[in-house]
């Protein structure tokens, strides 16, 4: 692992050299290691070598080590003095390490650090603000003072664990030759891309120890060295599981956060321990934890001989592997995001190098590369085809029909609904867009619209990405035969029903390119009309491609928009969410402001109002939900919700523990890799394959050597089938408490005891719990009931939700856990849905109001492949009817001249549309 933590003052810099660098307060008497100046620039300014405290205290002032000059030009009093770069060795490594005293290991990992901090240097930059150039130019020179460690701070009441890490602290300068002086660095970029840098690191590290003899296996985050039991590595975790008490206790998730964290907890200073003292310790406390497990014999830590090893990926597959794990669920993809991918693909593989990942990569025909900005980025020669079948289908179909009305009949609605009706009951085209902002009754229209065109006796077919909206929310808003569109894509019959009608989908900004360009090639051929109503700016499909924005902007197909907000009562509150549908974030920031819906917490105590607030609501009897970007702030925000409530009476005082099963949300490419499998995963098949059947849940017995062995309750035994990724879902196990009173929402499709279908995302009350294990639920309308039994796992709490979950629900009072600790989780998108979902108010508690403002401006929308290499992203604007008249009239023909007229780009090779 590598962390990048920011320091931004002299003082907290020279502290932190003083008390965790120098001598950190995990000092061994015999195991301190000298800290050195490295790097191009220390050469340059004459300190290469041990880190002497005066030098480094100078640099932290900005001072010249040798001249006692100003090192940059400007010298604030609050500025970025550096960036601790941390990296840490896998828990196992640390382990061998300390009770083998095999110094080879502590060479090769700062082989790996040196290296690895080699190539960040090569990438550092330096901002250029000069004669009207505003840019970041490469300098490829640092300074850095490193500090490797062998044991972590300690841990109250225990000698430190061993922990093999090293600190670089690299100071802000860098040589820019062009201008010949050292100027202030730019950090951003490598800051963005830690995550390369951080599997480029432990593949080095991996190989590193495979030379030496050790054999090693790859995890999700890492690796580990094969040998050491999992028992090991949880008990010298103490300091880890210590931040991790405390940072849930606190509600904090954030990385730079935890780091912040880390330093806080230091427990005090462990002196005149030498490391024999510290592995007798160590081997003590192996001891009795094994005698408490019931074994007697010694603990054997051991490398084991170096060995030939079947070849199981080469460069190609790590290739393959990258690929299909990022365009799964984006068109466009930073280059590094995907070399990364392909390093840890490779880690365990010695005859696979980096330089062996780069060149297939490099030659890979598949991949577009683009430069953008200063940054490589990449797409794929299929998916940009699939998104330019999708377009010009799409662009196929305007002007095909002559209209449902040759003259529009009398219509109830008014305003926008109106107007859209109008428009697509009139409009010759076979595909139609409507653009309905949240709030503004997009299924009122769609009512009246289906009316309207069953008069003609066409038949209507509704479709909506997920079983939530489709057999949920439409249902209940009269589409009794609505479904979803993965059903209807599967339903042969249904597509042939479809001839000459129409099909309407419902919440289409969900849908991925894939399957909006299957709907299309549906409805072309039996020659029917699509409409897709959605909101561009709420969230996107989670797997690729944006396709109702795309069709709207990159194909020209236009939008009738329905603008007019009808959920939020009081105008304030509706200005504010008009403002957030047009992307206007700061003006309804302001008007949130001032409703005074915005609330300081306290960082320590971050969801104590919040729960307050959320129990009041309950007792007034309004519908509330919390929401929040992030699951994992979602998770805390539900303990202190029931905890509450518990205090209040307000839950049964039965309890009933179930184990709920947590999706892993693998993409396909991670489910077929047997070495992200762990023995208490569960898997659960959606589709049946060979001697497993659909829906049936398996444990994971043992995974090893390419294989994944899965074993039932009734102690079948089967090969997991990782060629049929698309057949099941991985799911992690967690324990979760129900009582009666407690909101329950359904995490996966399934049938109750009854058999009863229970869609996912359903809403539901608990009614009553027995000592049997079996869950009475009740139904937000009073009037369904359903009974589960302990073991049905796809449950959850229903107090705070994601704000993708959340989409399509409407409530009283709505309530938006946004701390700091969530905004890497936060855009544009994410705030306008949580802010929509109430009807009567909304209260929004954060940390810090600035950040929050500055990172909900972010559009946080997918380019196209498109975009990207068609190079018209400048002139992709939203396209809507305003005028109705002429907007009936209007055709849509592609001008193809002006199609072929673009900007050139950087872009390595030719593609031919």
């Amino acid at each position: 692992m590598i962390r990048m933590i920011q320091s931004t003052s002299a003082g907290q810099a020279k502290a932190y050299f003083a008390e965790a660098l120098l001598k950190a307060d995990y000092y061994i008497n015999d195991q301190e290691l000298q800290g050195r100046f490295e790097g191009k620039l220390s050469d340059r300014l004459g300190i290469a070598g041990v880190a002497e405290k005066q030098a480094f205290f100078d640099l932290c002032e900005n001072i010249h080590p040798v001249t006692s000059k100003p090192l940059t030009p400007r010298t604030k009093e609050e500025r970025t003095v550096g960036y601790d770069i941390n990296f840490h060795a896998p828990k196992s490594v640390s382990i061998v390490h300390a009770l083998s005293k095999d110094e080879h290991i502590l060479k090769a990992f700062e082989k790996s650090v040196r290296e690895t901090m080699g190539e960040i240097e090569s990438d550092s930059m330096t901002r250029v603000r000069k004669k009207k150039t505003y840019e970041d130019r490469k300098t490829g020179e640092l300074i850095y003072a490193s500090f490797t460690h062998q044991t972590a701070r300690p841990v109250e009441g225990f000698v430190p664990d061993p922990h093999l890490h090293s600190h670089c602290f690299v100071f802000n300068a860098t040589w820019d030759k062009d201008e010949q002086r050292i100027k202030a660095a730019q950090f951003r970029e490598i800051n963005r891309d830690m995550p390369y840098y951080q599997a480029r690191f432990q593949k080095r590290l991996a190989d590193e120890l495979i030379d030496l003899g050790y054999d090693v296996r790859r995890t999700n985050k890492a690796f580990e060295i094969v040998g050491v039991p999992q028992i090991a590595i949880n008990l010298f975790s103490k300091r880890t599981d210590e931040i991790g008490r405390v940072a849930k206790e606190r509600g904090i998730s954030d990385p730079k956060a935890l780091g912040e964290l880390g330093a806080k907890t230091r427990a005090s200073k462990q002196k005149g321990m030498s490391m024999d003292e510290l592995q007798a310790s160590w081997r003590m406390q192996l001891r009795e934890h094994e005698n408490g497990e019931g074994n007697t014999t010694d603990p054997i830590i051991r490398h084991n001989p170096e060995k030939i090893k079947k070849q199981l990926y080469g460069p190609q597959d790590c290739i393959d592997h990258a690929l299909k794990h990022h365009f799964e669920r984006a068109s466009v993809a930073p280059e590094r995001r995907l070399l990364e991918a392909a390093c840890k693909h490779s880690i365990g593989e010695r005859q696979v190098s980096l330089k062996d990942v780069e060149l297939a990569f490099e030659k890979d025909q598949r991949i577009i590369h683009v430069k953008e900005n200063n940054r490589n980025v990449c797409t794929m020669t299929g998916v940009l085809a699939e998104e330019r079948d999708m377009v010009q289908l799409a662009r196929k179909g305007q002007n095909k029909f002559r209209p449902l009305y040759d003259k529009t009949p009398p219509i109830n609605l008014k305003g926008p609904q109106g107007a859209a009706i109008e428009y697509l009951l009139t409009s010759p085209h076979q595909v139609s867009l409507v653009r309905g902002v949240a709030g503004a009754g997009k299924t009122t229209m769609m009512r009246e619209l289906t009316d309207h065109i069953k008069n003609t006796g066409k038949e209507v077919s509704v479709l909506a990405p997920t079983a939530e909206a489709s057999r949920g929310v439409l249902a209940a808003e009269g589409f009794d035969d609505a479904t979803t569109v993965a059903g209807f894509l599967k339903d042969k019959q249904r597509q042939e029903n479809l001839y000459n009608n129409v099909l309407i989908v419902d919440e289409a900004g969900l849908l991925g390119t894939t399957d909006t360009l299957s709907l299309l090639k549906v409805a072309d051929s039996q020659n029917a009309r699509i409409i897709f109503v959605g909101d561009t700016r709420q969230h996107t499909s989670v797997v690729r491609g944006d396709a109702m924005r795309i069709l709207n902007t990159v194909a020209n197909i236009k939008a009738a928009e329905v603008n007019q907000i009808r959920r939020q009562q009081d105008k304030a509150y509706r200005e504010a969410v008009e403002d957030l549908s047009k992307g206007n974030v700061a003006d309804a920031f302001d008007k949130l402001a001032e409703m005074n819906a915005i609330k300081t917490i306290d960082p320590l105590k971050p969801n104590e109002q919040i729960a307050d607030d959320y129990v009041a609501a309950i007792r007034q009897k309004k519908t509330a939900l919390i929401v929040s970007p992030t699951h994992k702030e979602k998770d805390n925000v539900t303990t202190e919700v029931r905890q509450r409530l518990l205090d209040a009476n307000l839950l049964g005082k039965k309890e009933l523990i179930v184990t709920k099963l947590n999706n892993a949300n693998f993409t396909e490419a991670e489910k077929g890799d047997w070495r992200n499998y762990k023995d208490s995963d569960k898997i659960k098949f959606n589709q049946n394959v060979p001697k497993i059947s659909r829906g049936s849940l398996w444990s994971i017995s043992s995974v090893n050597d390419g294989q994944v062995s899965l074993l039932n309750e009734t102690g079948e035994t089967h090969q997991l089938p990782l060629e049929r990724a698309k057949a099941f879902d991985v799911f992690i196990e967690q324990p979760i408490s129900l009582r009666k009173g407690d909101k329950v929402r359904i995490t996966r499709n399934g049938f109750d005891l009854e058999n009863k279908r229970m869609n996912n995302g359903q809403s539901l009350e608990v009614k009553n719990v027995s000592k049997s294990g079996k869950i009475s639920l009740a139904g937000a309308d009073g009037k369904s009931s359903y009974t589960l039994n302990e073991n049905f796992g796809h449950l959850d709490h229903a107090y705070c939700t994601t704000s993708h979950s959340s989409q399509g629900k409407t409530v009283d009072k709505v309530f938006i856990a946004q701390p700091s600790s969530t905004f890497t989780a936060t855009d544009a998108k994410q705030f306008y849905v949580s802010v929509s979902r109430g009807k009567e108010s909304v209260s929004i508690y954060t940390d810090d109001c600035d950040e929050l403002l500055l990172n909900a401006s972010r559009l946080g929308e997918r380019q196209s492949a498109m975009e990207l290499v068609d190079n018209t992203k400048n002139r992709h604007t939203e396209h809507i009817f305003n005028n109705q008249r002429n907007a009936v009239r209007e055709t849509n023909r592609t001008d193809l001249a002006q199609e072929n007229e673009r900007p050139t780009r950087n872009i390595d090779r030719n593609y031919e549309p």
